[in-house]
Order: structure tokens, then C-alpha cells, then sequence
């Protein structure tokens, strides 16, 4: 499939407070049995620094399960590579003579390597340009350089026009089924005034699924549709289309050990929220907006409907300090067994970290928040399962037990 345009869409990302003074930071009391239901009055984690002056960082991930290596996205628009402890001399991939970062919702927003990587070195990357559209990219790293990558190699996949410089979106990721999933928020502006998340003709207010040819010349058919899409026989419906009804969907991610979906999605003015699917009823799913901003009408004063409509697991109001919700993973590492199976996500604004999962009784119990004092701007896996929490600050800390 070529490179297609689409008129349409980040977590707000103002760009300051200061960093945490100590590097290890210890909070509350121990958590979760492992393997056992939650039990948010024990919810408790330490955040180790792991590496800080990074150039407003806003992912971290690995290239693979045997590879070591965190690779981590700099807004402007480089990678690094922490190896060892330590950053590498010259960042894997800098293109930040083509990336727009100077709105506070744009810049280089995430990378995701080939399940392949090992054999191909393809990965891809979701940033907007100097016009601040979005474009979604396939790289490769430089022969005989595994930690740097080519910039010249760059084939763009996908390109999107976007309408308002907020609400891009922004995650792109390979889910356990080994399809490429894309991020797009509504275009901006506020209350989505195109009417785009509730559109199944623009790819804006939307996650993609796509399959991705990692050998592909850069003017060949570099992606293609699943034939499963929940949208390819739909008349009028692009089928790259895998699910819709969003306002910004910054970051979701697949439980690595059961496949199942979790979302946060970007409130307006008072609710931030969390969605969830198993992996067994996955795509298709129309999350509500405009109509619903967390389990409330949009506008709070209107009444409107949910039939059909994904409501979400856990919310927060912005009473609580917040503004911006920023999708995390559920644990399956191994540094810290209490938090096994709990889902992990934040707030951009207030720093608070939230644990979320499930009863004995099969009922979502979300757990009072911690106090991290960070700028909150995603969540990082690396190949082991451990959890990173990324500071916009320039820092990147572990998940560690709580003392």
C-alpha cells in the first residue's frame, strides 16, 4: 500500500518543573501478591534512575527479547541507546533536520522495531514534520553498525495531514499478532469539531492495523490490510481502521503474556481514562468520544447514548491536579513479583502513578495514586518486561520494589 494522505491529529506536553533531587525514590508500602488479585490498599513501587539528561525524552523500548539494549525516543527527534548503564557516543537515528517539535504536541513520538529486527533491521517510527503533519516511517539500521541507524533509509509508510497542531496521537507498535498498530488522535482543536473520531471515513480519532513488508522497496508496497480488519467489507470505511471513537490516544499497549488491550485515551476538560479488551474481542470497539469523556456525556449537559460504545475500566477527574492521562503497561517483569499482573499508567501534569486490576471477584479496583513528582510522559518495556517511567525532564527510572 503507498504512502497515503489523510486530512486529521500527543498527550499536552508543556516543557518545565524540576527533576526529582534524589536519584532512588521510595514510595509507600508493598503491593500485590503474586498471582493473586489486587489489592489496591497495598499498592506500592521505587523509581531507580537508571539514566537523566536526555533531551525531553517520550519512549523507551527494546529491539528485541535477546537484545539488552533501551532504546529511547528524544522529542526533537533522535533515539538513544542506553547500554550498560550508560548512553552510547551518537544517538541510533537522528532526524531532526525533518522532524517539527516546536509545539508542545509535536516532535518524534515513538519507535517500534520489526518482530524480525534481528534478521531485517527494519523498525519504524510515528513523528510530525515541519508542516507538523504526521508521518509514519520504516528505517534500517546501518550494516555493521548495530547501534546506528540509517537516515537516509527512510521510506515513509503512512502520511496524514493534520488539521490543529494538538491531538496527534503518536504510538506505533507491533501487537502480539504481529500486525503494525498506529495512533491517531481527532486533528485537535477541542470537542472535535470535524467530527473525525466518529468517522470511519478519515483516519484521524482512530488506532490503525496494518502489515508491514520489511524488505519492501521505498517505492514499493511497504504496508498492506489485514484481511481480518473489522472494517474491509464495511462500505465507505477505510480499512485500515482497527478501532475508533478517540480523542488522543498517546499510548496503549498489549499485555505481553495475555494479549489483552488497554488504552488511555486523552480527556477534554474534566476525565482522563483508561479502556480495556481482552484479547479474544479485540477490534472493531468504538470508545465514545465526543459523545462520552470518560464514563460522562460530552457535553457534561447532554444526554447520549452507549449503546455499542466501549465504556472505560477506571477514570480520574482533573480535580485531582491532572490533565493528561499517559498509558502505561501491566507488569510482567521480574524485580518486582507484587506487581505482577497490575496494569500501570500516570498523569502528565500532576505526576501521580495509579496501579489498576482486579478483585477476587473479577471487579476493576483501581488503587490510590503515588506522589512521583515527574513530568510524566510515557512508559517504557524493555525486553525482559521491566517497566520505565519516562520524565519529559530528561530522566528515565526502573520500576523497583518499594522498601
Amino acid at each position: 500500500m503507498p504512502p497515503r494522505r489523510h486530512r486529521g491529529p500527543l498527550v499536552a506536553v508543556p516543557l518545565a518543573i524540576a527533576l526529582l533531587a534524589a536519584s532512588v525514590v521510595q514510595l509507600g508500602v508493598r503491593a500485590q501478591v503474586d498471582g493473586g488479585a489486587f489489592d489496591p490498599a497495598s499498592f506500592a513501587l521505587g523509581l531507580e534512575l537508571v539514566v537523566d539528561g536526555l533531551d525531553q525524552p517520550l519512549y523507551a523500548t527494546s529491539a528485541s527479547a535477546s537484545d539488552s539494549r533501551l532504546f529511547i525516543v528524544e522529542k526533537a527527534g533522535r533515539i538513544q541507546v542506553l547500554q550498560d548503564g550508560a548512553l552510547t557516543p551518537a544517538p541510533f537515528l537522528d532526524i531532526t533536520d525533518r522532524v517539527g517539535s516546536d509545539g508542545s504536541e509535536k516532535g518524534l513520538f515513538s519507535v517500534a522495531f520489526h518482530p524480525d529486527y534481528a534478521a531485517n533491521g527494519a523498525f519504524y517510527v510515528d513523528y510530525t514534520d515541519l508542516d507538523g503533519d504526521t508521518v509514519v516511517s520504516r528505517f534500517t539500521v546501518s550494516p555493521g553498525h548495530p547501534d546506528r541507524a540509517d537516515p537516509a533509509s527512510e521510506a515513509v509508510l503512512l502520511a496524514v495531514d493534520q488539521p490543529y497542531p494538538n491531538h496527534n496521537g503518536g504510538l506505533v507498535l507491533f501487537g502480539p499478532d504481529g500486525a503494525f498498530y498506529i495512533g491517531l488522535g481527532d486533528g485537535g482543536s477541542g470537542g472535535d469539531p470535524e467530527g473525525h473520531a466518529q468517522s470511519l471515513e478519515t483516519l484521524l480519532g482512530s488506532v490503525l492495523r496494518l502489515e508491514v513488508d520489511p524488505t519492501a522497496p521505498g517505492d514499493g508496497a511497504l504496508c498492506s490490510i489485514p484481511e481480518d480488519n473489522p472494517f474491509v467489507t464495511t462500505a465507505g470505511a477505510l480499512p485500515e481502521i482497527w478501532a475508533y471513537g478517540l480523542r488522543n490516544p498517546w499510548r496503549f499497549s498489549f499485555d505481553r503474556e495475555t494479549g489483552d488491550f488497554y488504552l488511555a485515551d486523552v480527556g477534554q476538560n474534566v476525565y482522563e481514562e483508561v479502556n480495556f479488551r481482552p484479547a479474544d474481542e479485540l477490534g472493531g470497539e468504538n470508545y465514545g468520544w465526543p459523545m462520552r469523556e470518560g464514563l460522562h456525556c460530552f457535553p457534561a449537559a447532554d444526554e447520549c447514548a452507549t449503546t455499542n460504545l466501549v465504556e472505560p475500566v477506571a477514570e480520574y477527574s482533573h480535580d485531582t491536579g491532572g490533565c493528561s492521562v499517559t498509558g502505561g503497561y501491566v507488569y510482567r517483569g521480574a524485580n518486582v513479583p507484587a506487581l505482577t499482573g497490575v496494569y500501570l499508567f500516570a498523569d502528565f501534569c500532576s505526576g501521580l502513578l495509579w496501579g489498576l486490576g482486579r478483585d477476587d471477584s473479577g471487579a476493576w479496583r483501581l488503587a490510590d495514586p503515588i506522589e512521583t513528582g515527574l513530568k510524566i510522559s510515557s512508559f517504557g518495556e524493555d525486553a525482559a518486561g521491566e517497566v520505565y517511567v519516562i520524565d519529559l525532564n530528561g530522566g528515565v527510572y526502573r520500576i523497583e520494589a518499594a522498601l
